[in-house]
């Protein structure tokens, strides 16, 4: 029997910073217009670190209309904007078991036609798609937070380059 070893996805790594819920917001509208159809994205990050207004520009990004009030879906699990392309967001704080995704279809979400974000990602991770975007949010002050973001597998490397090249003239970086 031949032993192969796992094949390790190449991975693009970028650092962002804001400092504020407005430049929050424009970040994630920022990243949201680079994004395809089928595009997976992983949020991690303590509570109050930002993810909702990070999705919130995602949505205004991906031309979701600003009549619908894009919000944690952390009773229903998941909520579905439609827009230029669609957005499905999985808020998983309150998943106790990794067997409820199984009974929300989350394939038909994850290999879809729509963006799907899942905030508290860290939960499902054996779930996720191999191929991938991930953001890390960390607070760094009142209104400064950290966004590690990682592009796994070609496509997702891609996103990640046209997000550096794009950041060059928006105001996004981290001095410390």
């Amino acid at each position: 029997m031949v032993k192969r070893e796992a094949k390790s996805l190449r991975r693009k790594s970028l650092i962002l910073c804001t400092s504020s819920p407005e430049e929050t917001i424009q970040l994630g509208q920022f990243i949201g217009e680079v994004l395809k159809p089928g595009s997976v994205i992983g949020l991690c990050g303590e509570l109050g670190t930002g993810k909702t207004h990070l999705i919130k520009g995602l949505a205004r990004g991906l031309g979701v209309d600003d009549r619908y009030y894009v919000t944690s879906p952390s009773f229903t699990i998941i909520n579905e904007y439609p827009g230029r392309i669609p957005l499905n967001h999985f808020d998983l704080y309150r998943l106790e078991e990794m067997d409820q995704m199984e009974e929300l279809g989350y394939e038909e979400y994850f290999y879809g036609e729509g963006v799907t974000v899942i905030e508290w990602a860290e939960k499902v991770l054996p779930l996720l798609p191999e191929n991938r975007l991930m953001i890390e949010i960390t607070h760094l002050s009142e209104n400064r937070r950290k966004f590690r973001i990682t592009g796994l597998g070609d496509p997702y490397r891609d996103i990640v380059g046209k997000i550096a090249h794009r950041k060059r003239n928006e105001p996004f970086g981290c001095s410390q």
